[in-house]
């Protein structure tokens, strides 16, 4: 084989042993947990935030963004349910470039698999024990879900994952709400296929175990918008691709129906500060369409403490290394104005 064994990792439960979640911060996960879900079962009128930067890149502006939320979060409460992101491992399309804090958990050094192991579960556990928020992190690498299993509310499989076998399978033995993207290029058939593979129960292997998922009933659709053969970004947020995926789950007669809808991505071209437009629309479709009023359950936001990106090794503090993000006064207007339109 072409590769260089650099050193055994430890497995999950090593990991935890020496970062455990302590007996608070679990009841405060299981009461998120239950938060969180209830909306997806459309058992709560809330309404889903999952918002934060496009790559957790430190932990200090991270956890600063967080702590910002929190404030927001009691102001809002009678009507969102934030769910920060601390995305920790990002897809590279071709491969080059920050592939986030598991990788290398200072951007400006060389990939560090065992310290950056180690620095998720310690910034996932931060986030939980200071702020009270159980996190959403994208599922890149299914074996590595078990690092964090304990302490997520949400996960989110990525467009470019959707049709891996090996996600959708694990997704199905999660007992978290599991985001299905719909693919790059757009087809939503592949989506709803993933979401169906991901609520039956399979046997496949997992770590070294031959293992037998229940399938998990909480896997939906989260819409990205896609890209065109040419090149050319489309979204897939508006009235009448809301309504034709409101057939498609009618259809497909799956448990909880739910969308979420990413305002950035291909949705916005990219463009970071469409952001508060896209979402308004959204409220506005729903508000007209009680069939799309009952999938819409939340919105998915890029979001940081300072508008816009930057190079890796930037010297802007809270301003994404990755893809553009809203800053934080927009966000924080964006929140309330999401808030006073349900």
């Amino acid at each position: 084989m072409n590769l260089e064994f650099k050193r055994e990792l430890p497995n999950a439960r090593v990991v935890k042993e020496m970062y455990p979640l302590s007996e608070q911060g679990a009841k405060t996960k299981a009461a998120n947990d239950a938060a969180i879900q209830a909306v997806l079962k459309s058992e709560s009128d809330k309404f889903l935030l999952i918002i934060g930067p496009c790559s957790a890149d430190r932990e200090d502006s991270v956890l600063e963004y967080i702590s910002r939320l929190r404030e927001v979060q009691e102001k809002v409460a009678d009507k969102i349910v934030i769910v920060p992101r601390i995305y920790t491992n990002k897809p590279r399309t071709t491969g080059d470039g920050y592939k986030g804090m598991l990788h290398q958990p200072n951007p400006e050094a060389a990939p560090d698999m065992l310290n950056g192991i180690i620095s998720i579960r310690r910034l996932h556990l931060r986030a939980l024990e200071e702020s009270g928020f159980s996190c959403a992190d994208e599922m890149l690498y299914p074996e590595n879900h078990s690092f964090l299993s304990d302490v997520l509310s949400y996960v989110a499989v990525g467009a470019r994952s959707v049709e891996n076998q090996t996600h959708r399978l694990t997704a199905s033995g999660l007992d978290i709400p599991v985001g299905m993207k719909n693919p790059t290029g757009g087809m939503l058939s592949v989506m709803m296929n993933s979401i169906t593979a991901a609520q039956h129960s399979h046997t496949f292997v997992y770590t070294g175990w031959e293992v037998k998922s229940k399938g998990n009933p909480l896997a939906h659709a989260i819409l990205r918008g896609y890209t065109h053969k040419q090149g050319n970004h489309a979204p897939n947020y508006h009235y009448e691709d809301l309504q034709f995926v409101y057939r498609l789950f009618e259809k497909a007669e799956l448990a909880n129906p739910a969308v979420i809808v990413d305002t950035n991505h291909a949705n916005s071209n990219k463009k970071f500060d469409e952001q508060p437009r896209i979402a308004k629309e959204i409220l506005h479709s729903m508000r007209l369409s009680p069939e799309i009023n009952s999938i819409i359950k939340g919105l998915m936001i890029e979001s940081y403490l300072v508008d816009g990106n930057q190079a890796p090794g930037g010297n802007v503090y809270g301003q994404s290394i990755t893809d553009p993000c809203l800053g934080w006064e927009k966000t924080e207007r964006m929140i309330y104005d999401i808030a006073d339109l349900l």
